[in-house]
């Protein structure tokens, strides 16, 4: 293979559709609300796309509170991470277009509201990990992470995820 024919194939979408994945999943992805605060959703630079942290907000526009480990269980935060995944894939299809223009799922951050003596953190982050993969397949899903506890999330949300991911560029 050629530089170029090399090039030209690093810069091609994957024939694996996102959306076939989140329609077996029985996922539709929510429409955008208004940044909290003085920023963008997403930044792109060059070929990567820098998501800002999302909270686990669900279709009725409602967030999930609470302490993990104290009144919030690891299963629950987990099911809260995943839904912040939803939102994540709800910024990445509104900044790019499609989510087949994702390259690749570079790097995670996940911030979980904890007891200070909750150590799952990791489980819980897996509820996103874990949506990742299944939409964009391990290939392009598998991604590096941070899984850690804060003392506190803005409006006391269960989780924060930030997210990398490498795009396709538009020719």
């Amino acid at each position: 293979m050629s530089d170029h024919d090399e090039d030209s194939a690093l810069n091609t979408p994957c024939p694996d559709d996102p959306y076939e994945r989140l329609k077996t999943l029985g996922i539709d992805l929510p429409k955008l609300h208004p940044p909290v605060g003085n920023f963008a959703h997403a930044v792109q630079y060059a070929d990567l796309l820098f998501v800002s942290g999302q909270g686990p907000r669900d279709a009725q526009g409602r967030l999930h509170t609470g302490k993990v480990g104290a009144t919030i269980s690891t299963q629950e935060a987990y099911e809260h991470a995943r839904l912040t995944g939803v939102n994540l894939l709800a910024v990445i299809h509104e900044t790019l277009g499609s989510l087949a223009k994702v390259r690749r799922v570079v790097k995670l951050l996940g911030l979980v509201n904890a007891s200070l003596d909750f150590t799952q953190h990791p489980k819980v982050i897996n509820g996103c990990s874990d949506l990742l993969i299944d939409v964009f397949g391990a290939e392009i899903g598998r991604h590096a992470r941070s899984a850690i506890g804060v003392a506190s999330l803005p409006g006391q949300i269960t989780v924060e995820i930030e997210l990398i991911v490498a795009v396709y560029r538009s020719t």
